[in-house]
């Protein structure tokens, strides 16, 4: 089964996205104890959208930007040089205390001593997302676009952006788009807005054609019944999880693929990683293979752009979930929170566990 694609359009992948920075101490040291740290521009919708724009597909970001701040204009050169095109409004920051992109101040963790991340989010930009600042008529219908991915992230954000996300998707229906939606929950961006958001999420997934989330995303964005979260052998679990995208299958029929990813956690830098996909009435599993990392913020994010890539192509679903497992694991090889792919065939040599020397 393929997921039927646009053929005349200008970006391959578009994605919604509030853009901040990390900063992250350098050696995997803690935040408390450090003194010099690396700065990037990230967000997990980017994140998501490195592996297509790495590789060569075209791909367009719609997010807001502080008028006049040098962090914008760092984050429009990374952009850049992720081969992104990026369209959004100028906000005048409004003074000291106005307008800012948050900040994601984080560290790797290193052995036993597991990251912490502290997210900044006070006066964030990207909360001002308003679909009245896009023309997606022209975005959509004029430009066209194969894929747009939706993250539970920006939709939960505030309620300019769940309308926002809302208003893309069907959007993006209309002009005969793919969605693709990661619910992404979390719990402080819901609290006091739980119908509000459940009846959003629920209609957002209602057209979506590629739906990814864990058992604790199923549950609390879309009420569906999943396994208990955090259990140690996580290879032993995947019956669970069968049953659980079963139901979510039962609960939204016109999706055409669901996918999550399995980790399990031996210490910081050594991990389990697998995935599941059914798609139409076939499950692909990969069980869990260890993988080394270095850092593993983003790696879920990397398995998703992997995904969206592979369907772009128009592989087999086999291949789908086999280069979005390498693309996760290979994003936790970067201190970036994307993956940067040279080619296809180093994606492929992580599937196949070759890290000889390529000379």
């Amino acid at each position: 089964m393929s997921i039927e694609l646009r053929k005349d359009f200008t970006y391959s992948l578009v994605v919604p996205t509030s853009m901040g920075v990390r900063i992250t101490p350098v050696n995997g040291q803690p935040v408390n104890s450090s003194d010099t740290f690396i700065m990037h521009a990230t967000s997990a919708e980017t994140n998501v959208a490195s592996i297509s724009s790495y590789l060569g597909l075209p791909v367009k970001v719609l997010t807001t930007f502080v008028k006049g701040s040098p962090i914008a204009q760092f984050i429009k050169n990374n952009l850049a040089s992720r081969h992104m095109a990026y369209e959004g409004p100028e906000v005048p920051q409004g003074g000291p205390w106005g307008y800012r992109h948050q900040f994601n101040i984080a560290d790797s963790g290193y052995g036993s001593r597991g990251p912490r991340v502290l997210n900044d989010r006070a006066g964030e930009v990207g909360r001002t997302l308003n679909v009245k600042d896009f023309d997606l008529d022209r975005i959509f219908d004029k430009e066209g676009v194969q894929i747009v991915h939706l993250s539970g992230l920006i939709a939960a954000l505030s309620p300019e952006t769940s309308t926002f996300c809302l208003e893309i998707a069907r959007a993006a229906k209309k002009y005969g788009t793919r969605i693709s939606f990661d619910l992404n929950y979390r719990a402080t961006f819901w609290k006091g807005r739980e119908k509000e958001l459940h009846e959003i999420f629920t209609e957002i997934a209602s057209i979506s054609d590629i739906l990814i989330g864990n058992e604790e995303d199923y549950q609390l964005c879309l009420g569906i019944k999943g396994p208990e979260a955090g259990g140690k052998d996580i290879t032993a679990q995947i019956d669970g999880f069968k049953e659980m995208i079963g139901r979510v299958k039962k609960a939204f029929p016109n999706t055409s693929a669901f996918a999550n990813t399995l980790r399990e956690v031996i210490n910081v830098n050594n991990h389990m990683w697998g995935a599941i996909l059914l798609e139409g009435e076939n499950w692909h599993v990969v069980e869990p293979r260890p993988i080394t990392v270095l850092d593993r913020i983003g790696g879920g994010d990397g398995f998703v752009g992997g995904l969206l890539y592979a369907i772009l192509k128009g592989w087999e679903a086999e291949k789908w979930v086999q280069f979005a497992w390498a693309t996760g694991a290979m994003a936790t090889t970067f201190l970036t929170d994307y993956a940067q792919p040279a080619d296809e065939e180093q994606v492929w040599s992580i599937w196949e566990g070759n890290a000889r020397v390529k000379r």
